[in-house]
């Protein structure tokens, strides 16, 4: 059973303390690739296990992603057809594909992880996202990195 997930913007006044302290740990942790995570833990003042928890669910949200790369991984179904669709998402949204990893599917399933470039014409890639996600056979869908 896949999870539908959505993306929401809510203004940091109404995050619960717990995820504000994640979004900075990672903040340290990005800026000091020293840093240990526990080290960041005790700077921040939340547990390992809450970072753990809500690190891959919650970023900054960055107002601007034109001229800006992002790449997401996806857990797919070895269905004919569906990375055809997955493409055809992408370029409904106008962003650029930069790379394309697709790995060889085991028991049914393939990973892809996709680099895009969002263009000054890109369209909301929140939504483009999203609607990824409920594409029929998508298992799973996590942004790994916007730079």
């Amino acid at each position: 059973m896949t999870e539908n997930n959505n993306y929401f913007i809510v203004k940091k006044k109404a995050l619960p303390e717990v995820l504000l302290k994640v979004v900075e740990a990672k903040r340290l942790l990005e800026a000091d690739k020293n840093m240990t995570v526990q080290a960041a833990m005790n700077e921040v003042g939340i547990s390992r296990s809450s970072y753990y928890k809500y690190k891959d669910d919650i970023m900054p949200f960055r107002e601007n992603l034109q001229g800006k790369t992002i790449t997401f991984m996806i857990i797919m179904e070895d269905i004919p057809g569906l990375l055809s669709a997955v493409l055809a998402v992408i370029a409904e949204y106008d962003a650029n594909i930069l790379t394309i990893l697709q790995a060889i599917p085991v028991n049914g399933v393939a990973s892809l992880t996709i680099s895009v470039d969002v263009l000054s014409s890109s369209t909301d890639i929140s939504d483009m996202l999203s609607n990824l996600e409920q594409l029929k056979g998508i298992c799973e869908l996590k942004l790994l990195s916007r730079e």
